[in-house]
This record gives structure tokens, sequence and C-alpha cells, in this order.
């Protein structure tokens, strides 16, 4: 059997990628693995039911083979190793690899998370207009250091791999912003990603969610 994740039913970014299950669609399609999708509402995330799979609540989740797994960092992790593709077969570089994950969830993602925050959850708060320079600081200096670090080149660290997808897929969050914008090479780093065509039907995917229409091609 495929292996079952779940997704919003009605996604706040009203399917343009940005919803963590679009991180597990993606790994799944680099690596060729069908899996079938289960769509779950705001109110069912917080049943029981579905706090079995996810004790905090949200999505995604795994289901496989008596396997249930929440957390999109893990379930990509071990998506890559069950299947070829997303590490490389050194074991040097596989290491390195999965501190790219690392770094993309601990060190890149939280002050964009923070932004995210100020301005939908916290944005008739009286402290958010002196919040919010603050915090694109932080960003433009985490994005300062990955600019230069990345420099050239085309991922992160030799072949594509689970980091650039991890990466990328964080980095895609500050779209909106336009801070993404300020920094060529990152901008056409996550563009290499999204002309993946393991992307591109990720996405397709995600989008029909939200527009009822199935994806085609």
């Amino acid at each position: 059997m495929p292996p079952i994740i779940t997704a919003f039913e009605s996604s706040p970014d009203r399917g343009q990628g940005l919803a963590r299950d679009m991180r597990v669609r993606w790994a799944l399609e680099e690596v060729g693995q069908p899996y079938n999708v289960r769509l779950v509402s705001f109110k069912a995330m917080k049943e029981p039911a579905h706090r079995a799979l996810h004790p905090f609540g949200q999505i995604p989740t795994y289901e496989e083979d008596g396997l249930a797994l929440f957390e999109s960092g893990a379930i990509v992790l071990h998506i890559a190793q069950q299947h070829a593709g997303l590490l490389p077969d050194e074991a040097n570089a596989q290491a390195r690899a999965v501190m790219w994950m690392f770094a993309a969830i601990n060190t890149v993602e939280p002050p964009i998370l923070e932004l995210q925050t100020a301005k939908f959850a916290e944005g008739d708060k009286p402290w958010t207009a002196e919040r919010l320079p603050l915090i694109k600081q932080r960003i433009r200096h985490r994005l300062d250091e990955l600019a230069v670090r990345l420099g050239d080149a085309d991922w992160l660290d030799g072949a594509f791999s689970a980091g650039d997808l991890m990466m990328m897929h964080t980095l895609q969050r500050l779209k909106p912003s336009g801070l993404l914008g300020d920094y060529s090479n990152l901008a056409a780093y996550v563009a290499r990603g999204e002309a993946r065509p393991a992307y591109k039907r990720a996405f397709a995917a995600q989008l029909a969610v939200f527009t009822g229409k199935p994806p085609t091609g």
C-alpha cells in the first residue's frame, strides 16, 4: 500500500505550496513513490483521531506499514533514507545533507516564521510596528550568511539533496515579503528547485486541493 499523508482540507496559503505537506509531497515525487492524501479540516486536526497521529494537532502526518510519523523534517528524512534520490551515497556527504535539513528548520526558518506570526497573528497589536524591523533584520542576517555560503553553486553541497529541498521550501515562505528578491543567488536557487519536475508535480497536486480541479500532465 502507498503511504498516506495528511494535508489541509482548506489550506491558509490557498494552494500556493507553502503548507508543510508540500515538503513531503515533493520528497515523494523526487523518489518516485506513489502516495495517497487524506485531507483534514481544522476541526478534525484537533480531535483525538488526528492527535493520535500528531499530538500537536497539525499537518502533515505520514502512515505506512504500521509506521506513523509527524513533523515534516522527520518525514522527509525517513523518505530519503528509504528511497534513492534525496541523499548522497557517500557517508560524509550524506551527513552534510542531513545537516542542511536541520539548518533549514532550526536556523533559517525560525525568524521567517516569526515574521509571519507578527504579520498575520499579531498584526493588530501595538508592538508589531516596532518588532517588524527587528525581525526583518534577523532574517537578513541569516540570508546574508546563506547567500555567502551558497555563492554561485547550484545546490548547497554537490548534487541536489533533501537538504536543498528543506532549505528551498523554507525560503519560499519569504516570497510575499519581498526579502528573498534582495538576494539574487538565493532567488535563483529557489527558482531552480521550482523548475524540477518533481516540484511541479507536487505543487500541482497541492494546488488542485484548493481549485478542486485535478492536476494535468
